[in-house]
């Protein structure tokens, strides 16, 4: 029922029982509408979270590999001879290395925000739908 508005809960509260039930079938199929659409719109944004988390471990991993690359570059440098060059190569893969641990651990947060994509909103919204079809609680539209 998350379509309805304070307007039409006036409405419904001043129509006979026959009524009321005549219109249960349009009022439970506007409800379940409404539920499927939150959860579309739940799981796409969980999954462009889990998009960005993996695009920016891809980029973890480019970096990674111009670390690895640099650091053999340095090593080599330093290997054969001995100058102050090696030096600079270090550090340039200290920074790379900064870079990549940065990235990774962005990646990884946006990842856990969107992995599982479970629409959890619309699951705790159509266990509160039901809670209201049995009259076992007011209805909470605040959430929404």
């Amino acid at each position: 029922m998350s379509t309805n508005s304070t307007e039409d809960r006036s409405r419904l509260r001043d129509k006979s029982l026959g009524s009321l039930i005549g219109r249960l079938p349009e009022l439970v199929s506007r409800m379940i509408r409404g539920e499927i659409q939150l959860a579309k719109q739940e799981m796409s944004t969980k999954l462009k979270a889990a998009g960005v988390g993996a695009g920016l471990l891809v980029g973890a991993a480019i970096l990674a590999i111009i670390f690895l690359q640099i650091m053999l570059a340095a090593a080599i440098i330093a290997l054969s001879l001995v100058l102050p060059a090696w030096a600079a190569a270090l550090i340039v893969g200290g920074v790379v290395l900064i870079i990549v641990i940065v990235l990774a651990l962005v990646g990884i947060k946006a990842l856990k925000t969107g992995v599982p994509p479970v629409p959890t909103e619309a699951v705790a919204s159509v266990k509160s739908d039901i809670r209201a079809v049995k009259g076992e609680g007011e209805y909470d539209n605040a959430a929404r």
